[in-house]
């Protein structure tokens, strides 16, 4: 039951909710840092920046055009869009101050550096021009702009170049600006051979590169002002997913469009002249405050290839070789392995090699008969899809739900689907306006007289690259009931026949809220009367208003709350008195959801897909299971929980207004790390 509205209005007075948007920014705030740790090897640092970059265009794709909107339309709510680019503006202006006076010596001290036009010499001029008239003018198409060659349609997150010209064309005409569209198979990072380096390792950007022969492209012309340029649009596609006949053509058509959504940013060099950027602007339909200028590329994520190119293991972090899951033995049978009790796989420390074992078991099993799998982001190179291929050209019966909407990956799901039903397996696409964002994979296999399920849940991805990546727990079980619910969900998805009453799982959009808000209560009770209360709770986000108020109420009722939120909360801990939250960023992404709640002696943990947002509570299909058997709930307890709320190291405490602050002190060396500890622990 929802709290009256005057109690709501009450407790939003005392607590007013942190905005989401400044969150965001503020966590990547806290990624930058990394970048600045003089005890992360060089390249690592670089590689953090970078990430800051890609997380800024995801932000500005996603979340930007509500905020443009209210600034179109003239609305008070445009105070909001100057606000979050005023924040976006000095997170970008620090990012590049850390690359051009931190990074950049710390890389020419190790012998790296990137090289530009004027500081060049005569030999590395010579190559330079040579590998441009080769590789890169052939593919350029630069367009000088009149009334019969208007502006050119820009890609999102394309390279791009602005130029004043003087003078006249060919045809007696003063045209002043022209548009150099860079194609994106160009690589954007090049390293000049050791015959021209001096013994160094030396790059030059393609920019750069460009930027040295304009004139080449335009052969009786003056080159005045110029700049590159790189614009973000926004990119939430827009399907009718209740109007279309077939959802998979029809966002296929869609993804083509997301190119070319309407702009959100505009990015240029520091020297750009207020004539250009201006004309940008006006073209590109923006506001002042969505330029922004910066003092080296346009697009530091590209400087990942550099990382690449530079081939120095030694300013790189030391290989990490994941133990094979310390409760299952390689080369032995998973299934009789799950007859004798569950199995908890903590990612990345142990490898998500018992997971595929599990698959490939069932997929070479003759006694397997079927084999369903919920599909998210699984990547364009994933093995768990070549097993779902070849067991479906053994004669399995292989069902995949495969969720079309997982935004970013939506072209490699739709490959995927289709490659699934080019031999055979039954896909469908979930549920239309709820994206099926739960992770399962459920195994049938017959045993004697009966048939048998084994199953699989996660907090995470079906993807092996991010299973070295990030942190996450995979759950192996053959518990009748658990594994029953899961054949329950997946019938529900492909034929959308209402839900028998759940055993063992928690389900959204139908229990997952209403039975975490029942576990926040009844802990605030048991607070409130002297039992004393405990929550622990791990997760992403903390977005969802009603559950943040109950978390609100708890605290006032005496319960000792700790939020472990790697990125976005809404929740404004330090105006409460027994509210804690910290947010943890390390080498690995902190991904797992883990959810404790103690009433007197009474322990209940559980696992989930889903973070503590609204849309994962309410427009998706997330699914929580509780840990029941007692070694393997002290074990989250003691590595996801326990662990983090004693880290030294990667921490950092919120204070007041949603900033932030680092457990280690300026000057301070780092205490002990969770994941460093759990990297020590289960290393192979």
């Amino acid at each position: 039951m929802a709290a009256p509205r005057s109690d709501a209005s009450a407790l939003r007075a005392r607590y007013p909710l942190l905005d989401r948007d400044t969150s965001i920014i503020a966590f990547n705030q806290r990624v930058l840092h990394w970048a600045e740790k003089p005890e992360v090897p060089l390249l690592e640092r670089l590689r953090y920046l970078c990430i800051v970059s890609s997380n800024l265009d995801e932000f500005f794709e996603v979340r930007a055009e509500p905020h443009l909107a209210a600034w179109r339309a003239g609305t008070d709510e445009a105070r909001g869009m100057r606000r979050l680019m005023a924040t976006a503006h000095e997170l970008v202006q620090r990012q590049y101050q850390i690359f051009n006076e931190v990074l950049m010596p710390a890389m020419a001290a190790e012998g790296m550096r990137i090289v530009s036009h004027v500081d060049r010499t005569p030999a590395q001029r010579r190559w330079v021009r040579e590998h441009f008239l080769r590789e890169v003018k052939p593919l350029l198409v630069p367009v000088a702009l009149d009334p019969a060659h208007p502006f050119p349609l820009v890609a999102n997150k394309s390279l791009n170049f602005i130029v004043q010209l003087k003078g006249r064309d060919a045809f007696g005409r003063s045209n002043e600006i022209a548009i150099v569209k860079v194609p994106r198979v160009l690589p954007r990072v090049l390293r000049l051979p050791a015959r021209v380096s001096g013994g160094e390792t030396l790059f030059v950007m393609l920019s750069s590169v460009i930027r040295g022969h304009l004139p080449d492209l335009f052969p009786g012309r003056e080159v005045g002002d110029f700049s590159h340029f790189r614009v973000t649009r926004d990119s939430d596609l827009w399907v009718d997913e209740e109007e279309v006949k077939n959802l998979r053509t029809a966002l296929r058509q869609e993804l083509h469009q997301r190119h070319y959504g309407d702009a959100v940013r505009v990015e240029v060099s520091s020297a750009c002249s207020e004539q250009l950027a201006e004309f940008l602007l006006r073209q590109f339909k923006l506001p002042p405050e969505a330029l922004f200028r910066v003092q080296g590329p346009v697009n530091l994520v590209r400087l990942q290839q550099l990382i690449t190119l530079a081939d120095r293991p030694a300013l790189l972090f030391p290989p990490y070789h994941a133990s094979y899951p310390v409760q299952l033995r390689a080369g032995t049978s998973v299934f009789e392995r799950l007859r004798a009790g569950d199995v908890l796989i903590h990612l990345p420390f142990e490898s998500f090699d018992g997971v595929i074992d599990f698959l490939r078991e069932a997929v070479q099993d003759p006694q397997a008969l079927a084999i369903k799998q919920t599909i998210y982001r699984t990547g364009n190179d994933s093995r768990m899809m070549d097993l779902l291929i070849e067991a479906q050209r053994r004669g399995k019966e292989v069902t995949a739900v495969v969720e079309l909407m997982a935004r970013f990956d939506e072209e490699a799901n739709i490959n995927w689907a289709e490659r699934l039903e080019a031999v055979g397996a039954q896909v469908v696409y979930g549920v239309v306006g709820f994206k099926t964002h739960a992770k399962m994979l459920l195994v049938t296999r017959r045993e004697g007289r009966r048939l048998r399920r084994y199953g699989h849940l996660s907090t995470g991805n079906y993807n092996p690259r991010t299973a070295a990546l990030y942190t996450d727990l995979s759950y192996l079980t053959a518990d009748a009931r658990l594994t029953a619910d899961m054949d329950q969900l997946f019938v529900h998805l492909a034929s959308h026949s209402h839900l028998p009453r759940m055993q063992r799982m928690l389900l959204a959009p139908f229990t997952l809220h209403r039975r975490m808000l029942a576990e926040i209560r009844a802990v605030a009770r048991a607070a409130g009367s002297g039992q004393g209360g405990r929550i622990i709770a791990k997760m992403n986000a903390l977005t969802d208003e009603v559950l943040i108020d109950a978390l609100l109420r708890a605290g006032d009722a005496g319960a000792r709350i700790d939020l472990i939120v790697r990125g976005a909360c809404m929740l404004p801990a330090a105006l409460t008195g027994n509210i804690r939250v910290r947010s943890i960023i390390g080498r690995f992404l902190e991904h797992s959801r883990v959810f404790y709640f103690r009433v007197g002696d009474a322990e209940r943990l559980w696992l989930s897909s889903a973070d503590w947002m609204n849309r994962n509570m309410l427009r998706r299909v997330e699914s929580a299971w509780q840990v029941t058997d007692p070694q393997l709930r002290q074990r989250v307890i003691d590595e996801c929980l326990t662990a983090y709320l004693h880290d030294e190291r990667d921490a950092w405490l919120m204070e007041d207004g949603g900033r932030y602050r680092s457990v280690v002190a300026p000057g301070q060396a780092p205490g002990p790390g969770a994941q460093a500890a759990l990297m020590a622990r289960y290393r192979s």
